[in-house]
């Protein structure tokens, strides 16, 4: 099945085709439709299923198809995220599927000023993307106005309530109408959230997606402790190594892959970055040379690379590591395909080691700590206790009516860091 076949409209087409996203997830599949359908939703799948765009992309035509820009801008939709990183993520697959749309977003969130916010509320927006504090915060200066909201999403609900944010997200539910269409997305149904979609959903339609719980067998797995200030100096390191024939390189930001790709034209490694704020020419020329081995190391983010599809990539590194464990696993799951080996190598500082420990609880498994390196980390490259070896048990082991730990790389056996036996994948 292909996005074309889900009824879905030309503008998004167009832009999903931009960031090479063809095939859908099986919850963007099952999703898509249901709320374009206009019905209620309740959604049990893990960051990393493809679960944003599931929300997105339906959100996003219901709005552009109704949408009178003769009026002024007011919020149709509200979505309540639990943090900052999650609310920007957010954002910026709202930015990339509406592309070719005229609607605008906004992400607002605390532990920064508040004016830039309220600028962009009084300019008008259509789409609101929240914490629950900051939102809050907002509303009790009557800056926010709910009442043409149409569509209201909770996202990482359970999260919500480990965060102590459920009291909160009740206390805003209570000012939005009551007649709407209503998204509610979480990883687990514990009994105070189910109760929860019952009061705020009506007659949804339930999907369910299995989590990725393991990674892939073939892929051999190691992590660096390194100051972040020299994690280029490693990467580069690393790379001199020629046998490592293609590396696709993992940043967070957009800026950081730009500046990646400068800080290893200095050691003399040439590097390519895509992300959002490439043209889609310049992309997808990035994008043909690497996977036609002209160019040898891709730094990218994680939206825009999620069309990448490379035969024998040997190794994925995570330059940054993400604050959602399940991302990890869709990163390293890029090499090693189809029965062949590959290797995932990833950079960990201080500020990191708890998005280490979420990774390796997702996996079920210790992921090997390479301490014969020329940057460790000042601290040390211990984790905290529960991850010593003592204390880990697994470390050996149509158009809507919507609106009407060893010393050593694993490899070292084979070669220093060259990709395992270096055999073609079968397709």
């Amino acid at each position: 099945m292909l996005f074309q076949n889900l009824g879905i409209i030309v503008p998004i087409l167009d832009a999903l085709k931009s960031e090479w996203y063809e095939v859908p997830t099986p919850i963007q599949a099952q999703a898509i439709p249901a709320i374009l359908s206009g019905r209620d939703v309740v959604g049990c799948a893990q960051t990393g299923t493809g679960k944003t765009a599931a929300f997105a992309i339906p959100t996003i035509q219901l709005l552009h198809e109704t949408q009178d820009f003769s009026k002024p801008r007011q919020i149709q939709t509200l979505i309540l995220t639990p943090t900052r990183e999650l609310g920007i993520q957010i954002g910026e697959s709202f930015a990339s599927y509406g592309k070719f749309t005229k609607l605008k977003h906004a992400v607002i969130f605390g532990g920064v000023t508040q004016s830039r916010q309220v600028d962009q509320l009084r300019r008008g927006i259509d789409i609101l993307i929240a914490t629950p504090w900051r939102l809050l915060d907002l509303m009790n200066q009557w800056f926010v106005d709910f009442r043409f909201v149409k569509l209201f999403i909770l996202d990482e609900a359970d999260r919500m309530l480990d965060m102590w944010f459920i009291n909160d997200v009740k206390k805003i539910i209570a000012k939005i109408p009551t007649k709407r269409q209503s998204l509610f997305f979480s990883a687990t149904m514990p009994n105070e959230i189910r109760t929860l979609s019952e009061t705020i959903l009506n007659n949804p339609i339930k999907i369910e997606v299995s989590p990725v719980s393991s990674t892939v067998e073939a892929i051999e797995q190691s992590v660096y402790f390194v100051e972040k200030g020299n994690k280029k100096h490693l990467l580069g390191h690393l790379l001199k190594d020629e046998s490592i024939i293609s590396a696709l390189v993992f940043t967070r930001t957009k800026h950081g892959a730009d500046r990646l790709v400068k800080e290893l034209y200095v050691k003399g490694i040439t590097a390519e970055a895509i992300h959002g704020n490439k043209s889609q020419n310049a992309r997808q020329r990035a994008l043909w040379n690497f996977k036609n081995k002209t160019l040898r190391v891709l730094i990218a983010t994680d939206i825009a690379a999620r069309g990448i599809d490379v035969d024998d990539l040997g190794y994925v590194f995570n330059y940054d590591l993400s604050n959602e464990s399940e991302t990890y696993v869709h990163r390293i799951g890029r090499t090693g395909r189809a029965g062949a080996s590959g290797v995932a190598i990833s950079f960990c500082d201080e500020d990191e080691k708890e998005y280490l420990r979420d990774i390796q609880k997702l996996i079920g498994k210790q992921i090997p700590v390479i301490e014969d390196h020329p940057y460790p980390l000042a601290t040390g490259s211990k984790m905290p206790a529960k991850f010593s070896k003592s204390s880990s048990s697994s470390a050996s082991r149509p158009k809507s009516s919507w609106f009407s730990t060893p010393n050593k790389h694993p490899n070292a056996s084979n070669q220093r860091f060259g990709h395992p036996r270096n055999k073609p994948r079968a397709r």
